[in-house]
C-alpha cells in the first residue's frame, strides 16, 4: 500500500522522466495573485507565464503545491472535519505546459500515471469532458476508455475561466467510484453530490481566449494546466474514501490522541480530524511567514488555530497542545518541505503562545455562551448581539461560535451579528474622527472599514503582484492617475515598507500587467487608519494608473539592501553601548536611511576615543559572527521578561515582533547567549554578516542627557574608508614618509614649525628692540608729563609678540610707560605697559582705553602694569598714541 509520500514521489519522478522541470512549491502567499488570500491552486505560482508576461527557462513543469481554503471565496473551514474530504490545507499535484504540448499528449500522461504508475484499476474509472469537446473525446477513446465511460457535461464545472476575460478552455476530469455499497451517481447525474464517484484529476486546456464582447479566438500560446489532489488519491489506494484514514492523516490523528490521552476513534473522532487538519494549516502558514493577527491572513490563519484549540479543549486538554504536535508533522512532511523543519522552532513557539492567550479567555467565553443559551427555548438559534459579545469581548470569531453551537443543534442570528457589528464600526468611526485627525483622513477611515487592512508581505518579498483599490489626489478619491500626476495608491497587499519606527519608507516601482510598460514610481509609502491602510506615493511615468489595476510591485532592492543593513546595524550599536557606558542607555530616536544610520541615545556625557572605538569594534564583531537574524512573535510581557528592548516612539498592542541577533556568552533571552534582542516592525538583514562594516562617524548632543552617533554601513563606510585612506596616503607623498611613519613624520615637522616660529619671533623682537627697518625708525623715550614714555607702531610683530617687548622696554628703561601698536595686516594690536615704580601715578589700562577707541575698537584691559586691547584700523596708530600721551600729560 503506497503512503502519501510514495503517491508524491510516483507523481513527480513520472513527469520527471518526461522532460518536466521538478518546481518547489510556491509559498502560501501569492506574490502574483491579489486576487487570492491564499494559493488554492497548483497553476497559481504560473499565472503569469500562461498569460505570457512571464518567460522561465522550462515549458514544462511539475510541482506538489500546497494549497489553503480557508478564506474568501474558497473557504472550507465550517466543513472540515465533519466530512470525509474537505481540508483547510490539501496538496494538489500538478503537471503544466506552457505553449509546448497539448491535449495529445496531455491525455495520455494523465491515463498512464494513474493506470500504470499508480496501478488504479481502469474499470473503476470515468472521465468527464466539455460537452462540445470532441477532441478530448476522441483521445480519451483512444487510451482505452469506453463510450459509456466518457461523459459529456455542459455546465461551467467543465469549462475554466481564469477572469471575466482572459485565458479560458474546456476541462476534462478522472472520477474513480468507490463502488455501489456508497451512495451517489456520476458527474451529471442528480446523485453527483454523493462520495461514490469521486473526482481525482483534472486537467484544463487553455486555447482560447475570452474578450468583453463575449467573443473567443484561439489562444497563440495554447497550455495544460492539470491538478490532482494528492489526499483523495491516497484515500483511494489504501482501500478507503476517507481522506482522513490515509496513512499522513492517521499519523497526526493519532498524535493527538496521545496528547490528549483519548481515542482516535471514540466520541472526540470529529475534534482530531478537525486538529490533524488544522495542525498542517497552522504551521505551514507560519512557515511562509504569515502570523497570527487581527485582520487580513493573520486573521484567519488565527481562527484555524482557535478552532483547534478550541476542539483540543473539548478532548480535555488543560493546557496548550497544539505545539506538542508540530514533531510529528515534520516527521512525516519535513522531506518534502523542508521550510517546516527549518521554521519548526517558531511554529512551535507561535503556536503555544497563542494557546496559553486563547485558553484565559476560552473558559469565560464558552461560559457566556451557556448563559445565553440557558435563557432561550430549545432550539432557539443565539441571537447575533450575544454572538458579537463574544467575538469582540473574547476574541470568537462568527464561525467558532456556530462550530461550537454545531454540536449542540443550533444556529445563530447571523443578521443580528451583522447589525451589531455596523454599530460598533459607526461607535469606532466617531470616536477616531474625533481624535483630532485631520480632515480629510476620514477617507482612509472609509478605505480601511470597506477594504480591510494591507496586507504587507515585505518581510519575505521584495516582489509581488497587486490590486490598486483606491487612489487619492489632493486628498480627494479619482479613479485615475494620468502620467505625471502624483498622488497616492492603497492597493490589497504590497511588499513596499511604509515609514515607522525609524526606518524610511521603500521606493520601487509599480508596473500594470497589462502592459508592463505603464510604470508608475514610488516615492514613499505611508501608513493611515491607525496603521491599517498603506498608502504609496506614485507618479506614472509612463501610461496611467486606475482603480482596479492589477499590478506588478517592486522594491527598489539597492536601497532596502543599504536601509536594512543600517536598521540592523543600530541594533548592535544599542546594545554595544549598553555593555560600555551601562544600563541607563536607552533608545531615544533613530533614522535608517538608505545612506547612513543614526541613533540617539540617553547619556549624559560625550563619548572618549576609547569608549567610541570599542563601541564600533564590538559592533564589528558581531557583524563578523554573521549570526543569522531571527523573528518572532510574542506578548510585549513575554518580549520584555526575555530582555527585549523597546523602540523608542513605538505603540505595541497585543503582539509584537521580535528581532533578535548575534551570540555572546553574557548574552540574554532563555538560552543566556542571544546579544541582542529588540521589539522591531522593521525589515533586517538575515544574516549579521550581511551588515559588511559598520564605521562611527561622530558622537555630538542631540538634546539634554541625550547623545547622537552618527554611523555608516555596507559600500558607503568602505567608501569612507577608502577616501580616508587616499588622503592619507597623499599627505605621505607629500611629507615624503612611508603611512605607517606619517605620526612620527608629522610630529617632527610640527616640533620644527614650532622652533622655526619661535625663532622668527624671536628676531622679530630683536629688530623692533633694535629699532630696525618698519620698527618706527628706533623711536626713543621722550619726557611725557614727567614721565618717559615710548610710543612706537611696529610691523612684521603679532599681538602675542608685544608683552614681550614690552617687559624688555622696561628693563630698558628702567622707569616708565611703553605704548606698542602692532600693524597686523590692516588691524591693530595694542599693548601697554607701565613700570612698577609710577603705577601709583599712571595706569597701562588708562594707557589703552585711550587708544583703542581711535584704532576703531572698544575697551581693552589687564593689569595697572600690563594691559592689551585692539582695533580695526591702524592708520589712526598715531593718534592713539597722543592720546595715550594725553593720559600721561594729565
Amino acid at each position: 500500500m503506497p503512503s502519501l509520500n510514495d503517491i508524491r514521489s510516483t507523481f513527480l519522478n513520472y513527469f520527471q522522466k518526461n522532460d518536466h522541470t521538478i518546481v518547489p512549491s510556491s509559498p502560501l502567499v501569492p506574490r502574483n495573485d491579489p486576487t487570492l488570500m491564499f494559493v488554492n491552486s497548483g497553476m497559481v505560482q504560473f499565472k503569469n507565464c500562461f498569460t505570457g508576461v512571464e518567460k522561465r527557462d522550462y515549458v514544462r513543469a511539475t510541482t506538489a503545491q500546497k494549497c489553503v481554503r480557508a478564506g474568501g471565496k474558497h473557504n472550507d473551514l465550517d466543513n472540515v472535519g465533519y466530512t470525509a474530504r474537505h481540508h483547510t490545507f490539501f496538496e494538489m499535484l500538478g503537471n503544466f505546459s506552457f505553449g509546448d504540448y497539448f491535449k495529445e499528449q496531455a491525455i495520455p500522461f494523465a491515463w498512464e500515471l494513474v493506470t500504470k504508475e499508480l496501478d488504479i484499476d481502469p474499470s473503476r474509472l470515468l472521465t468527464t469532458v466539455y460537452h462540445t469537446d470532441d477532441e478530448a473525446f476522441e483521445i480519451w477513446k483512444k487510451v482505452g476508455v469506453p463510450e459509456d465511460r466518457i461523459i459529456r457535461i455542459a455546465t461551467n464545472d467543465n469549462f475554466w475561466m481564469m477572469g471575466p476575460t482572459g485565458p479560458c478552455g474546456p476541462c476534462t476530469e478522472i472520477f474513480y467510484d468507490h463502488g455501489d455499497h456508497i451512495w451517489g451517481g456520476p458527474p451529471g447525474s442528480p446523485e453527483e453530490d454523493g462520495d461514490r464517484f469521486v473526482e481525482i484529476w483534472n486537467l484544463v486546456f487553455m486555447q482560447n481566449e475570452q474578450f468583453e464582447d463575449g467573443s473567443m479566438k484561439a489562444l497563440d500560446m495554447q497550455s495544460i494546466d492539470t491538478g490532482m489532489g494528492i489526499e483523495r488519491v491516497a484515500a483511494l489506494l489504501q482501500g478507503t474514501n476517507d481522506n482522513y484514514a490515509t496513512d499522513l492523516m492517521r499519523a497526526l490523528i493519532e498524535a493527538s490522541a496521545d496528547v490528549t490521552s483519548s481515542d482516535p476513534d471514540g466520541p472526540g473522532k470529529t475534534h482530531h480530524r478537525v486538529i490533524a487538519d488544522h495542525l498542517r494549516s497552522t504551521s505551514f502558514l507560519i512557515a511562509d511567514g504569515v502570523m497570527p493577527s487581527n485582520d487580513g491572513r493573520g486573521y484567519v490563519l488565527r481562527r484555524i488555530m482557535r478552532r483547534a484549540m478550541r476542539h483540543a479543549h473539548l478532548l480535555g486538554a488543560k493546557d496548550p497542545v497544539m505545539h506538542r504536535l508540530v514533531p510529528a508533522l515534520v516527521h512525516q512532511m519535513g522531506a518534502a518541505y523542508p521550510e517546516l523543519g527549518r521554521a519548526q522552532a517558531l511554529i512551535e513557539e507561535t503556536l503555544e503562545l497563542e494557546e496559553t492567550r486563547f485558553k484565559q479567555t476560552l473558559d469565560r467565553g464558552l461560559k457566556l455562551l451557556d448563559d445565553e443559551l440557558d435563557g432561550l427555548s430549545e432550539g432557539a438559534a443565539l441571537p447575533g448581539e450575544a454572538a458579537f459579545k463574544l467575538y469582540d469581548t473574547y476574541g470568537f470569531p462568527l464561525d467558532l461560535t456556530q462550530d461550537a453551537l454545531r454540536e449542540k443543534g443550533r444556529e445563530v442570528d447571523v443578521a443580528g451579528f451583522d447589525t451589531a457589528m455596523a454599530e460598533q464600526k459607526a461607535k469606532a468611526r466617531a470616536a477616531w474622527s474625533g481624535s483630532g485627525e485631520a480632515a480629510d483622513a476620514a477617507i482612509w477611515f472609509d478605505l480601511a472599514e470597506t477594504h480591510g487592512a494591507t496586507d504587507f508581505l515585505g518581510y519575505d518579498t521584495e516582489t509581488a503582484e497587486g490590486q490598486v483599490i483606491a487612489l487619492l489626489k489632493d486628498g480627494t478619491a479619482v479613479k485615475t492617475l494620468a502620467k505625471g500626476e502624483e498622488g497616492w495608491a492603497v492597493l490589497n497587499q504590497t511588499p513596499f515598507y511604509a515609514e515607522s519606527g525609524g526606518q524610511v519608507a521603500d521606493h520601487g516601482w509599480i508596473r500594470r500587467l497589462a502592459d508592463q510598460d505603464d510604470v508608475s514610481t514610488v516615492s514613499g509609502v505611508q501608513k493611515f487608519a491607525d496603521g491599517k491602510l498603506f498608502a504609496h506615493k506614485v507618479t506614472p511615468g509612463r501610461g496611467s494608473l486606475s482603480v482596479g489595476d492589477t499590478v506588478a510591485l517592486e522594491v527598489d532592492h539597492k536601497r532596502r539592501t543599504k536601509v536594512r543593513a543600517n536598521h540592523s546595524a543600530t541594533h548592535l550599536l544599542h546594545e554595544a553601548l549598553r555593555e560600555h557606558l551601562g544600563e541607563h542607555v536607552a533608545q531615544r530616536g533613530s533614522l535608517n536611511d538608505e545612506d547612513r544610520l543614526r541613533f540617539d541615545f540617553s547619556h549624559a556625557k560625550a563619548l572618549s576615543d576609547a569608549e567610541l572605538h570599542a563601541v564600533g569594534e564590538e559592533v564589528n564583531r558581531f557583524i563578523r559572527q554573521n549570526s543569522p537574524v531571527t523573528t518572532r512573535i510574542m506578548t510585549p510581557d513575554d518580549a520584555r521578561e526575555i530582555g527585549a528592548q523597546a523602540l523608542f516612539g513605538e505603540k505595541y498592542g497585543d503582539e509584537v515582533r521580535v528581532v533578535s541577533m548575534g551570540t555572546a556568552p553574557t548574552g540574554k533571552g532563555a538560552n543566556g547567549e542571544t546579544y541582542s534582542i529588540e521589539l522591531c516592525g522593521g525589515t533586517h538583514v538575515k544574516q549579521t554578516g550581511d551588515i559588511g562594516l559598520c564605521v562611527i562617524l561622530s558622537d555630538s548632543a542631540s538634546s539634554a542627557g541625550v547623545r547622537r552617533i552618527e554611523a555608516l554601513t555596507g559600500a558607503a563606510a568602505f567608501e569612507y574608508l577608502e577616501e580616508k585612506a587616499n588622503v592619507l596616503a597623499e599627505v605621505a607623498r607629500e611629507v615624503k614618509s612611508q603611512p605607517a611613519e606619517l605620526v612620527g613624520r608629522v610630529k617632527a615637522l610640527l616640533d620644527e614649525r614650532k622652533a622655526l616660529q619661535n625663532e622668527v619671533a624671536q628676531l622679530r623682537r630683536e629688530l623692533a628692540m633694535a629699532g630696525g627697518a618698519g620698527q618706527g625708525g628706533g623711536a626713543e623715550a621722550r619726557d611725557v608729563g614727567g614721565i618717559p614714555f615710548l610710543g612706537q607702531v611696529l610691523s612684521g610683530v603679532s599681538g602675542k609678540d608685544l608683552p614681550a617687548l614690552i617687559d624688555e622696554h622696561k628693563q630698558k628703561l628702567g622707569s616708565g610707560a611703553i605704548l606698542l601698536i602692532a600693524d597686523a595686516g590692516g588691524k591693530a594690536a595694542v599693548a601697554a605697559g607701565v613700570t612698577q615704580d609710577l603705577v601709583g601715578k599712571v595706569s597701562a589700562v588708562d594707557l589703552v582705553k585711550a587708544a583703542v577707541p581711535l584704532l576703531g575698537g572698544k575697551g581693552g584691559g589687564g593689569r595697572p602694569d600690563m594691559a592689551q586691547g585692539g582695533g580695526a584700523d591702524v592708520s589712526k596708530a598715531e593718534d592713539a598714541i597722543k592720546a595715550a600721551e594725553a593720559v600721561l600729560k594729565g
